[in-house]
């Protein structure tokens, strides 16, 4: 089975695995105080998929990097779960040096946002109308909660950083990802991800404000937060 090789080829990577082969047995073992640096999962399983899992997990606030790793390749597949709040999604016809490649690279842990006026864990910091609560990872705008994910609220506060400066995908990306992930889709695969979630966080914001247009693009190049007027 695949969940099984794939264990023991993640064992003889140097990771500790812990492996289910349902959903609520998943969220019992975050329920009942189990951790780890990323969990993996697949779209369809018994009596709840994959997708519902994830959902629950962000419910409950837990921040752990999720990847689907799955035969549904469909982008309407891998839209669904980066929208849920998921970090990566890989078919399982990828090889198995590349799987293990960006298993280990998100395992690793997600690049710091470098910035000037970058949030500590108990601070909370404006930007004209919008406020970011480090110690809750929640954005507001014009006092308005904004239900971001937690990569997506790492995304705004890397642009409202780097206010009025243009921020290339890549680094967009890396900040998701890990740097010098390897993207899909080609060379340049990177920038329909960052697409995809600047989209969903433009959505969010016009939720809480119609007319919201703090975020801007640089055709080509990247994005920049000119939200702070």
């Amino acid at each position: 089975m695949f969940r099984e090789s794939l264990g023991l080829n993640l064992e003889d990577e140097g990771f500790s695995v812990t492996s289910f082969s349902n959903g609520p047995d998943t969220l019992a073992f975050f329920a009942n105080g189990g951790s780890a640096d990323v969990l993996l999962l697949d779209w369809r399983m018994p009596g709840m998929d994959g997708l519902a899992v994830l959902r629950e997990i962000r419910r409950r606030v837990i921040a752990i990097p999720v990847i689907f790793l799955t035969a549904l390749s469909d982008d309407i597949y891998e839209e669904a779960a980066l929208e849920g709040g998921a970090v990566d999604f890989i078919d399982k016809s990828r090889r198995l040096s590349i799987i293990l490649k960006r298993v280990k690279l998100i395992a690793e842990g997600v690049r710091p946002i470098v910035s000037d006026q970058e949030p500590s864990p108990q601070s909370t910091v404006d930007y004209g109308e919008l406020t970011l609560r480090g110690d809750t990872s929640r954005a507001l705008w014009r006092g308005e909660t904004v239900e971001l994910t937690l990569t997506e609220f790492n995304i705004v506060q890397l642009l409202a950083g780097r206010a009025g400066e243009d921020v290339h995908y890549r680094d967009i990306y890396d900040l998701v990802h890990g740097k010098d992930f390897v993207a899909g889709y080609g060379a340049e695969g990177y920038r329909a991800n960052v697409r995809t979630f600047i989209k969903r966080i433009r959505k969010k914001f016009r939720e809480v404000d119609a007319e919201f247009d703090g975020i801007g693009n640089y055709a080509g190049f990247g994005y920049r937060w000119i939200g702070n007027d």
